[in-house]
């Protein structure tokens, strides 16, 4: 492109600059103090259009132009013709409908409208460019034609058809009923859909809840364009069970094409339904027959849906009725012999009503008789009674008093004027009766009973415990409640905190006539959480009619759980193994609630225990030989006792060493000899023989520090010794045994040898006894050390 400068001019347009071709593109822009700006493009047929004037001299208009160069023309587009809608459009009457004609591949179109069969248009046809439009506003039977928009351009000529259909469904359905919904009554329920069109579509259905009653197709021909209101009708007798349903009509206008209306309306009718007033009752209190003066109550109820209102009225001798009251409940006071007569009460709702009848008969005051306290008096036994009777209306009356069953009285009567009084002082079982006051005025006799029920309940329960609650160990509690009347009224609850661990009733006790102690026992271990619990007793006795005396009572008990003694022990310091002459201390501890108590004693020989200390640390110095044994240690609470033993070992070097060759230490050769050892020591110490010799001495396989040579040699002649040890010392003995040849002995038979020889037999066994009980009595010839380390606390 070739580019050339403008000249400044206070005016001028653009074709006194260029010539107009047609391929020049034009640019021009501002050029200011900050350079170069505001740049614009345009054609050739617009540039000749453009005109400056009036520039600022600080700024400098810049144009320039250019050829361009030629381009393809783009392919001349085929000329088509297009509608919208498309083919079909469904309307409802009364709404603004337009149909569009539009054109592609011609500039200048032009358009005309008409209906399939040459009809008036009915609308505004409105034409813009390459689109042409038909409004009718508002559609309506007029307008359901099929509509053509031809469209012409030069020689060429374009058409295209729009098919126009109209309906009506402008409002919900209506439900009409004949009349009010009776249970038990039909009743008609019209189902109503107005202004619809075309209805040969419609179709209709009415639903009681979920249960379809009828369902309509309305397809006979139309025989003209018109709006129709088309109905359902269903006859249906309501039921109870109907209360609460609701009627659902529903309106489907089968249109497919319909997309911005809805297809179906419904309606929804919730069933009011009713029940005439029916089972009306009238009471009466206190009675029909009533006495001049008197009050009387009427009640009437009477049942239906809704709910029906009382009227009260009375008979008149005409037939009428005389409107009394609009309550349930009438009241009559100070009444007189014309009250009465026939009084009628009616339930009445919107669907009907219903009537009860009652006659009152007032009759002529006569004299009346009251007894108090009243018709019955609930005694405790041991009180005094009063029973009074007396009479309003008679100058002169008569009494007399019994019992029901013509028991005897067992009371004083007093009578003065118009009352008379029984008082039973004090009042036992014989008294339980109904009593009869009988009042005689003139030829008139009057009666009035009152019965007197007794009862005992003098004192609060007693609650008792079969011992010493202790943790983990079952505990009885018994509730006792004494001297109660009558027990089959009973009720014992026992209460550990807010929970109920026991509950009774006595009702084996009917008709028994004296009075009883009743009690309930529970059983439960109790545990530490038990501690500050309180326990309830509380009894009840059910007699409705005690006014003045407490109808139940309680007791209340704080539970404190022991701890039985446990896990006592003891700590011996320095060692339960000590040295002869050194001091021991003892410390023994229990756990237990309460804290036990320590008690310290020693077992003697025959089992029993020597008492020492109650401290909790005994403490033995300068120990002796004979301070070794067996203490026990004792905690002990009101819950048990727990007890722990030590054994105390002290320990002395050996002494009292003896070494004993038997028959003698001079033996011939083939004897048998028994070589012995024995220590007096206490504790045990370990015994070892030994034969001396020049070569090593020989320790010899003992058994309780003794050793038997059987068939002696002369070679077993030598020197024997004993050594007795413990951790404390040692002590040596030895003997020499002499063992002579056979040869240096007359090979006879003498009385001494024979007295020696039964001496003998009886020596060895005393000698095994003396072992035997040295042994028991802690002199063993054997000692292990690793036994006497052991502890037996």
């Amino acid at each position: 492109m070739e580019n050339h400068n403008m000249h400044r001019a206070p005016g001028f347009t653009l074709n006194d600059l260029v010539p107009a071709p047609a391929n020049v593109a034009i640019f021009w822009g501002l050029l200011g103090p900050g350079g170069f700006n505001s740049l614009y493009q345009m054609s050739f047929q617009q540039w000749n259009r453009f005109s400056l004037c009036g520039l600022r001299t600080s700024q400098t208009l810049l144009c320039s132009w250019g050829f361009t160069l030629p381009t393809r023309a783009p392919p001349a587009q085929a000329f088509k013709i297009e509608t919208f809608p498309e083919n079909k459009i469904v309307a409802q009457i009364g709404d603004v409908v337009s149909l569009t004609c539009r054109t592609t591949g011609c500039e200048l179109p032009s358009f005309s409208w008409r209906t399939h069969l040459d009809s008036p248009l009915n609308g505004q046809v409105r034409n813009e460019g390459s689109n042409s439009t038909l409004t009718m506003d508002p559609v309506g039977f007029r307008n359901e034609y099929s509509y053509l928009c031809t469209a012409i351009c030069g020689s060429e000529k374009r058409e295209k058809g729009i098919q126009v259909e109209i309906y009506s469904f402008p409002k919900d359905p209506e439900i009409h009923l004949s009349g009010p919904l009776e249970v038990g009554k039909p009743v008609t329920v019209t189902c109503l859909v107005p202004d619809v069109y075309p209805f040969d579509r419609l179709e209709m259905n009415l639903l009681k809840g979920n249960h379809l009653l009828q369902n309509k197709d309305f397809v006979e021909p139309m025989e003209r364009k018109s709006l129709e209101t088309k109905s359902l009708e269903v006859t249906f007798t309501p039921t109870n069970e109907d209360i609460g349903k609701a009627l659902v009509c529903q309106a489907k206008l089968h249109i497919d094409e319909i997309d911005f209306k809805p297809k179906e309306r419904e309606t929804t009718k919730k069933l009011q339904v009713y029940i005439s007033p029916k089972n009306t009752v009238i009471s009466v209190n206190p009675s029909t027959r009533l006495q001049e003066g008197g009050s009387v109550t009427m009640t009437c109820s009477s049942e239906g849906l809704p709910a029906p209102q009382i009227f009260w009225s009375k008979k008149l001798d005409n037939g009428n009725l005389q409107l009394l009251s609009g309550n349930s409940t009438l009241t009559l006071i100070a009444m007189r012999t014309e009250d009465s007569g026939i009084y009628v009460c009616e339930g009445v709702n919107q669907v009907g009503k219903n009537g009860k009848e009652v006659e009152l008969i007032v009759q002529e005051k006569p004299f009346t008789v009251e007894i108090s306290p009243g018709p019955q008096i609930v005694a405790q036994i041991g009180d005094s009674v009063v029973l009074t009777c007396g009479v309003t209306g008679c100058e002169s009356p008569s009494f007399t008093w019994r019992t029901q069953v013509d028991s005897p009285l067992s009371g004083k009567v007093k009578t003065e004027g118009s009352k008379s009084t029984l008082t039973l002082s004090p009042v036992g079982f014989e008294n339980e009766h109904s009593y009869l006051c009988t009042v005689t005025c003139g030829r008139k006799k009057v009666e009035k009973g009152i019965k007197v029920d007794l009862y005992s309940f003098p004192r609060d329960p007693e609650i008792e415990m079969s011992g010493l609650p202790v943790n983990g160990n079952p505990v009885t509690i018994s509730c006792r409640v004494p001297n109660v009347y009558p027990s089959d009224r009973l009720e014992i609850e026992l209460l550990k905190g807010e929970s109920i661990i026991g509950n009774k009733n006595f009702l084996e006790n009917i008709d028994k006539k004296y009075l009883e102690t009743e009690s309930l026992d529970m059983t439960f271990i109790p545990t530490t959480e038990d501690t500050g619990t309180v326990l309830v007793c509380l009894a009840k006795l059910h007699i409705d009619e005690m006014e003045f005396e407490p109808k139940q009572r309680q007791s209340t008990q704080t539970l404190y759980v022991n701890v039985a003694p446990r896990d006592t022990t003891i700590l011996v310091s320095p060692s339960s193994i000590l040295e002869e002459g050194s001091s021991v201390n003892m410390t023994c501890s229990s756990n237990g609630l309460p804290a036990p108590k320590i008690l310290w004693s020693r077992q003697l020989n025959n089992g029993h225990l020597q008492p020492l200390s109650e401290n909790s640390t005994l403490t033995l110095t300068s120990t002796k030989m004979e301070d070794s044994g067996v203490y026990v240690c004792e905690g002990i609470n009101q819950a048990g006792i727990d007890r722990k033993e030590v054994e105390l070992i002290i320990q002395v070097a050996p002494k009292d060493i003896q070494l004993t060759a038997f028959p003698s230490e001079s033996v011939k050769e083939g004897d048998t000899v028994i070589i012995s050892c024995t220590c007096g020591n206490v504790p045990k110490t370990w015994i070892i023989l030994k034969k001396k010799a020049e070569t090593g001495d020989t320790v010899l396989q003992s058994r309780d520090g003794a050793y038997t040579i059987h068939k002696v040699q002369l070679e077993d002649a030598g020197v024997y010794e004993c050594e007795s040890k413990n951790e404390v010392g040692l002590q040596l003995r030895s003997l020499t045994l002499d063992v002579k040849g056979r040869g240096n002995y007359q090979d006879y038979f003498s009385p001494e040898l024979l007295v020696l020889y039964c001496s003998s037999s009886l020596i060895i066994p005393a000698i095994g006894m003396i072992i035997y009980f040295a042994r028991r009595a802690n002199m063993k010839g054997s000692y292990s050390l690793v036994e006497a380390q052991k502890s037996k606390v």
